[in-house]
């Protein structure tokens, strides 16, 4: 897949909600291929915690692989913490990384993540 792809998935996602925060690709080295970030928003994370997190996001992709055999490929993982909501999308080797405001209610990120689906696949 081509960068202009994974710019595209970035601003096809960041339109689904106002709620959220940032959109990134993120490949199995932790490497950020693309990403949109809401307007006027400041990072919850410095640039080195940023760098830290999508390390962390890809060693969690590799480790959840070793059990795609038995329970099937990751389709979405949703996380919840006091700042702030994500979810990841697996999308081949790479995983896409959606942060979400922590005030939303939970149908809505559900309302988020099947909206985000779609947009995935299409592009697994």
């Amino acid at each position: 897949m081509q960068k202009k792809e994974y710019g595209q998935i970035c601003d096809y996602i960041i339109k689904i909600s106002p709620y959220i925060r940032f959109v990134g690709v993120i490949d199995k080295n932790g490497k950020l291929l693309a990403y949109n970030r809401r307007e006027g928003l400041k990072p919850l994370l410095d640039t080195k915690n940023t760098l830290y997190q999508f390390s962390h996001i890809a060693i969690k992709s590799e480790l959840e692989s070793y059990f795609d055999e038995q329970l099937g490929e990751t389709e979405f993982a949703w996380e919840e913490r006091k700042k702030v909501q994500t979810i990841s999308f697996a999308l081949g080797k790479t995983r896409v990384w959606v942060s979400i405001d922590k005030k939303v209610i939970r149908s809505e990120i559900l309302r988020i993540a099947d909206a985000c689906l779609p947009i995935v696949k299409r592009y697994s």
